[in-house]
């Protein structure tokens, strides 16, 4: 484990909502990186990606409507390869021309990263992931034919969903160590990766969005990472906001926090997978932390000024 190694994943509040909002804020998210590279660290960076996946899918799929016989609805696993490039691109640049203005000169690269997941997750029975634009009864009618799952979100105003299962293994891990080991910063496993199944010596797509806090926790795992650092849009983990009973969390064990989630303390959609993924990244090795604090404040809560520190 090398504790001067870092993996760092940034939330949805890293990007926006739309081109012009993520070109601005991945000017701050490469500001918290450049201090973190200035702080001696090798730094692996991972992020989210939606809405940008629920765009591309949205789009993608709009333009095969407009020739039908023509043109097939892209699968999931190039959409998510397309945010992986689109979000990189951008996010690379922004922390290249912040580290230049510095006076460091590091190469800072991009990977579309596959990760492998398991056929016979329970997900791929319990889909769980919303993605794409509303759809009408007929329109959703015709997406279960074809197998897919839908959620009615609205009275008459249905979404596709889909599985979010838990990463196995990544399949260019050795890249990313071998531009680590030369001091490179690297963007890998965007959106939690691209979903493949192995078969033989083929990997196929996987209709499917994996949790972007686990895969940011194995990827951790993988390049033997002493911390990860989830970068978020507040600055420390707090239970019964606004009640009586609020508790703010500088730092606090994993078995504390099992307890906290038994009693149902963490929203599933959102700070819950964070959570989940620390615990079990520090509960591997008693040495690791993981860290979750503002992403304006990322090397003060390295350090253990701000943000919540959880151990084992």
């Amino acid at each position: 484990m090398d504790n001067k190694r870092i993996v760092v994943a940034l939330g949805r509040n890293a990007f926006g909502e739309t081109f012009p909002e993520q070109q601005q804020n991945v000017k701050k998210a490469a500001v918290a990186i450049a201090d973190l590279v200035e702080a001696k660290y090798q730094v692996v960076i991972t992020h989210s990606n939606g809405p940008q996946v629920g765009m591309i899918q949205t789009a993608m799929t709009e333009f095969a409507r407009l020739e039908p016989d023509d043109r097939t609805v892209a699968p999931m696993s190039v959409c998510g390869a397309m945010s992986e490039g689109y979000i990189g691109y951008d996010l690379q640049n922004a922390i290249r021309e912040e580290l230049i203005n510095r006076g460091i000169y590091k190469t800072v690269s991009t990977i579309i990263t596959q990760v492998r997941v398991d056929p016979f997750d329970i997900a791929f029975s319990e889909p769980s992931k919303v993605i794409g634009r509303f759809m009408s009864k007929e329109e959703a009618d015709a997406e279960e034919e074809k197998g897919n799952y839908v959620v009615e979100e609205e009275p008459g105003k249905f979404r596709r969903i889909i599985a979010s299962p838990m990463p196995i293994d990544i399949y260019e891990i050795d890249a990313v160590k071998a531009l680590l080991d030369a001091d490179q910063v690297v963007i890998a496993a965007g959106g939690g990766g691209i979903p493949v199944l192995q078969q033989g010596s083929h990997l196929k797509g996987a209709s499917a969005i994996i949790e972007k806090d686990y895969t940011a926790a194995k990827l951790a795992e993988l390049v033997g990472a002493g911390t990860l650092l989830f970068l978020t849009a507040y600055d420390k983990l707090t239970i019964g906001k606004g009640t009586p009973e609020e508790k703010v969390f500088d730092t606090v064990s994993a078995s504390d926090l099992h307890q906290y989630i038994k009693e149902g303390h963490f929203p599933a959609v959102t700070t819950f997978p964070k959570v989940d993924a620390s615990i079990r990244f520090v509960t591997a090795d008693k040495e690791r932390k993981a860290v979750i604090a503002n992403l304006e404040k990322a090397k003060e809560g390295l350090a253990g000024k701000t943000g919540t520190t959880i151990t084992a």
